[in-house]
């Protein structure tokens, strides 16, 4: 850990000597000296919020942080600021990277949003505006702006000097001292000491005491729950330092605050680290280089006349007697340039910086030929109304205007080719990837070829392992087609791309792809993913697969797999594709995948749903894919046991079965099922399906079962046992990779509408928990050699929630106090006391507190405890009648989803139900019901989500071994050395526990139950 603390500046008066002609002539900093540190990140920000919006008029260019930003430089240079004026001047921004604070604390700043669209474009040219200007213009790796500001006032305090920052960022009243004070610009206001403690409370040598109490939502400083600016200032004033408050927090008179203090004190002493700041940082420019001295009259100019700042050109120009008519403007400034194109068809983005310093992202332009059309409703789009909204709108107007051509797309056969691809790659800061494979699974394929995109029509596909069409295998020989570059040379020259935190990488179902490439050895970041962009805009309208969002958003029909590579018996695998064709298929995808990017990107700011990508879908990506890697692994001869074991099962019920209905048959044959239940049998409820057959689902056997038939229970018993036996007992073992001696489950993040996550090849979360044959099943997954596997599973989570969303003192306080909460619903319901209840009477408040939350009905909840219709209804009702809550909650919900379409989740997920309003009762009723199980389920999703993106930091913080190994719905499956069990157990637990927190403040507690075992089953 980096030494960090406080200074105390020394009082000294400015002294106005050492200027001669606007020039200062010293190297050594010293007494009498004034430096004023601009802090040029915040500024910024408060730049474009504040001021109007203004647009270049030659081209719509946003331009209004730049302007601000330039007049303050001028005032601060030329004019004096309360009477003084700099001796030495530098603007401090943030580095486009991550700092030390996340590797303390990997959620630091984890809820921040892009920025607006529209000042992305103006970064760069801010920058440019400093160096203009001739002022330096400082950023470090792994610092914030306030760490470098601490450091230079430090510095100048040592020497004697003055210093000014020009900021009112109340992260840098910590600073604030005799001899140093912040000057908010666009107030006019100096902040000194007195406002410093009219802003917290206490004076500046105890702010960072307060924050780290209080904490901050906007940087994600988690605090301590329930104690706000108020609070922690007169706990500080009370006790003197936080570490005093903290020792003697047993002597806190208020319970919730005593017992918050003492839960949370770890937070409170990480969220002190992560808020004071770092005044020793090694500085890469010496503070003696921020003497300040005129600029260079014509270079000022140049760039003051290529942004169209006309009043202030000309207070220049006077300033330093030149002739501005004489001076052109700078060329790649004027033509839109500083990378940027505005009204020519598309709005395109050179830099993107985070308020928090996030890494740099650019963004490409289409091809320069686009349409007329395109063009005019360009220019339209940015000379009216600069919003997200219209931008997104232009978006989609531009996308279905450039259409695609194939014919264009270039087949890379040589290294030259490839470094040009990679060349235009980085000078438009984003490339869109795909790879081409030889198989589905991840982990077995081989790579086949790679296809890139640097901008809309700009495409290409580089061929790897292609071989000729008729011969040997599908993959494998030595029939490579000539002319295709070696994998490792593609490999080596790809990487540092791929890899480049400068370069946005663009995919769609980019794990995928993340993982073959990650056995290549290249681990591609970062990234944006087309199929997780439509996901969180767009779940339950319809599929996220790219076909589809080809035709939804660019009215484009892609070429199908099947059109190149064949189907069933004609299949012939794309390594046998001709190069043409597969040229033409593969580029096709990387170019209509950054398509679809600059369509759906703009959206999540103009749809406000940006925290729900960069917080719960992006990160959750290589969070799944490393997962994927590990694997997990089974007991085959286990599974092989219980396959002979199964197969003696399935004929015992055959036979019964038999007997049953009074002849042999096929029992898995539907139709002979159908004709002996209710054509032989005539047992009731038969319908037919539209092929004239008899209807013979679960549901149908389910119900005679309940009424009390023989037959259809027996078959029902025999599916269940038949699908354990074929889909685990039997499939199993053939998912072991050969390579890796494991099984590794793929894991969809985009496949449900609620945000639930789902998996497959082999399906690890259907697996039956609630039958002993399910649960064999689960003792085949077994871990390594001198280690466990660790369940962690949140407790009735979405019943937790519910008692949140719908406000239900009851259930919050039966939570709040450990109290059984079916118990407490049986005595709320039946008036029967909590103690020795009978087991019956709360396994029918159970069947309703779970039913609830799914919408079940009366005839659902009657099946379930198998009671009549008419008893279970009452149930039902008087449940709503203890609960009245509840019913106003799915009330409200359903109204909400009526109105707008979806529904949100705690964390703003939002899911669609567009078919809520149907005409048709019955789909009508199913949509409702979803809606109203929509936000609880999906918070859940969301919450453990959450566990998941923190959870490996969080075990390599705590230098434990422990691997995250499977998630099946609310439980989390780890992998870890048997010496450190307890450890991790504590880690995992908190985690998951605290999985809402900053964002959400849950009203009742989460609680995890965590278990070691050797085997997943004794685990659970």
């Amino acid at each position: 850990m980096s030494k960090r603390g406080n200074f105390a500046p020394a009082a000294l008066a400015w002294d106005k000597g050492g200027e001669s002609d606007g020039t200062m002539t010293q190297k050594q900093i010293k007494r009498g000296d004034h430096v004023f540190l601009v802090d040029g990140s915040g500024y910024i920000f408060r730049a474009f919020h504040a001021l109007p919006p203004l647009t270049r008029k030659s081209d719509g260019l946003p331009i209004g942080a730049v302007a601000g930003f330039c007049n303050m430089l001028w005032k601060l240079m030329r004019d004096s600021v309360a009477g003084e004026r700099p001796t030495h001047l530098a603007v401090i921004f943030d580095h486009s990277s991550e700092t030390f604070r996340n590797r303390l604390y990997p959620d630091y700043k984890a809820n921040r949003t892009e920025p607006p669209e529209h000042l992305l474009p103006q970064f760069k040219l801010i920058r440019d505006a400093v160096r203009a200007f001739d002022i330096p213009s400082i950023e470090q790796k792994d610092y914030e702006a306030d760490d470098l500001i601490a450091t230079y006032a430090r510095l100048a305090s040592e020497a004697g000097a003055t210093t000014t920052i020009v900021s009112s960022d109340k992260d840098l009243m910590q600073l604030v001292g005799n001899g140093v004070s912040l000057y908010d610009s666009m107030k006019d206001k100096r902040i000194g000491r007195d406002e410093v403690i009219e802003k917290f409370g206490v004076p500046p040598e105890r702010v960072v005491d307060v924050q780290a109490l209080a904490g901050d939502s906007v940087d994600n400083v988690p605090g301590v729950p329930g104690i706000g600016i108020k609070t922690a200032a007169q706990l500080i004033e009370d006790y003197g330092d936080l570490d005093q408050l903290l020792a003697r927090a047993g002597e806190i008179k208020q319970p919730k605050r005593r017992e918050s203090l003492i839960e949370h004190a770890d937070k409170a002493r990480i969220s002190r680290d992560l808020v004071r700041l770092e005044a020793h940082v090694p500085l890469e420019v010496p503070i003696e280089d921020l003497v300040l001295h005129d600029p260079d009259p014509r270079n000022l100019i140049a760039f003051l006349k290529a942004m169209e700042f006309n009043t202030i050109t000309r207070r220049v120009a006077e300033a330093y007697d030149a002739d501005a008519s004489l001076i052109d403007a700078d060329p790649e400034l004027s033509k839109a340039g500083a990378g940027t194109i505005w009204g020519k068809g598309t709005t395109e983005t050179v830099t993107s910086e985070k308020n928090d310093g996030d890494d740099t992202k650019r963004a490409g332009s289409p091809d320069k030929s686009s349409s007329s059309s395109g063009d005019a409703k360009g220019k339209a789009a940015v000379q009216g109304e600069q919003t997200p909204q219209h931008l997104a709108s232009h978006r989609v107007a531009e996308a279905v205007a450039f259409k695609i051509d194939r014919s264009a797309y270039v087949t890379v056969t040589d290294l030259k080719a490839l470094d040009q691809f990679i060349a235009e790659a980085r000078e438009e800061g984003v490339v869109a990837v795909d790879t081409e494979t030889s198989a589905l699974d991840a982990m077995a394929a081989d790579l086949v070829g790679i296809s890139l995109a640097t901008r809309p029509g700009r495409a290409c596909y580089i061929p790897l392992q292609h071989r000729s069409e008729g011969s040997g295998d599908l993959f494998g020989g030595n029939d490579l087609l000539p002319g295709q570059i070696p994998v490792r040379d593609v490999i080596k020259h790809l990487k540092p791309l791929l890899e480049d935190k400068a370069v946005l990488k663009i995919g769609q179902n980019l794990k995928y792809d993340w993982l073959v490439l990650k056995r290549h050895g290249i681990e591609v970041a970062p990234f944006d993913d087309t199929m997780l962009l439509s996901y969180v805009l767009d779940a339950g309208r319809g599929s996220h697969g790219m076909d589809e969002l080809s035709k939804r958003h660019l009215g484009h029909e892609t070429i199908p797999f099947s059109e190149v590579a064949g189907s069933g018996k004609n299949f012939i695998g794309f390594a046998r594709v001709p190069l043409d064709k597969a040229t033409a298929y593969a580029a096709e995808d990387a170019d209509v995948t950054l398509r679809l990017w600059r369509v759906l990107k703009p959206r999540l700011v103009a749809e406000k749903m940006t925290t729900v990508y960069e917080t719960l879908e992006r990160p959750l990506l290589d969070v799944l894919a490393r997962m994927e890697r590990r694997g997990i692994s089974i007991d085959r001869q286990m599974l092989s046991r219980l396959s002979g074991e199964f197969a003696q099962i399935m004929a015992r019920l055959e036979h019964e079965i038999h007997e049953a209905a009074g002849e042999t048959f096929n029992p898995a044959s539907p139709k002979q099922l159908g004709d002996i239940l209710f054509g032989k049998m005539g047992m009731p409820g038969g319908k037919k399906t539209a092929t004239g057959a008899w209807a013979t689902g679960a549901q149908i056997l389910e119900e005679l079962s309940d009424q009390g038939h023989e037959l259809p229970k027996r078959i029902l018993e025999w599916r269940q046992i038949s699908k354990l036996k074929s889909t685990y007992a039997d499939a199993l073992p053939d998912f072991v990779n050969a390579e890796t001696k494991r099984v590794h489950t793929s894991f969809s993040l985009a496949a449900t509408t609620t945000g639930r996550l789902s998996s497959s090849e082999p399906n690890v979360q259907n697996i039956p928990v609630r039958t002993e044959e399910g649960r064999k099943i689960r003792a085949a997954f077994v871990p390594i050699a001198g280690h466990k596997l660790l369940s962690a599973d949140y407790s009735q989570i979405e019943l937790r929630i519910l008692a949140h969303i719908a406000d239900i003192p009851a259930l919050r306080k039966a939570f709040a106090e450990g109290i059984d909460i079916h118990a407490m619903t049986a005595s709320e319901m039946f008036g029967v006391p909590v103690k020795d209840m009978d087991p019956m009477i709360r396994r029918r408040a159970k069947a309703i507190n779970f039913g609830i939350i799914y919408g079940i009905s009366a005839f659902g909840l009657a099946n379930q405890l198998g009671i009549g219709r008419e008893e279970a209804g009452a149930y039902i009702k008087k449940y709503f009648e203890r609960f009245p809550g509840i019913r106003d909650y799915m009330d409200a919900t359903k109204k909400f989803a009526r109105d707008h379409g979806y529904v949100e989740t705690v964390f703003g997920r939002r899911c669609h139900y567009p078919q809520i309003n149907s005409s048709n009762p019955s789909e009508r009723a199913f949509n409702e019901r979803a809606a109203i199980n929509a936000p609880i389920q999906g918070t859940a999703a969301d919450i453990i989500r959450r566990a998941m993106i923190r959870m490996d930091e969080a075990l390599h913080h705590a230098k434990l071994k422990a691997t995250m190994l499977l998630q099946v719905h609310d439980e989390l499956i780890f992998e870890v050395p048997d010496t450190e069990v307890d450890a991790t157990i504590k880690v995992v637990k908190k985690v998951m526990e605290d999985a809402p927190h900053p964002a959400i403040q849950l009203a009742v507690p989460l609680q995890v139950d965590a278990r070691a075992a050797k085997n997943w089953d004794e685990a659970h």
